[in-house]
């Protein structure tokens, strides 16, 4: 759950992580290029910096 939710303050998360992390793995699975992603996630900039940001870790 973002923080801004939990009442710790800050400001409030323009995507929420799942759904960046489907973004990522939409693309990873599929193979298409950042700027082909459906307008079903969120702008493929934020996906992309989230995903170069390096927040989602291997399992």
């Amino acid at each position: 759950m973002p923080g801004w939710l939990a009442g710790r303050g800050g400001r409030p998360e323009g995507y929420y992580h799942r759904q960046m992390t489907d973004a990522v793995r939409y693309r990873v699975d599929n193979g298409i290029k950042w700027r082909a992603m459906p307008a079903d996630f969120p702008p493929w900039p934020r996906a992309y910096a989230f995903f170069a940001a390096g927040v989602i870790r291997g399992s």
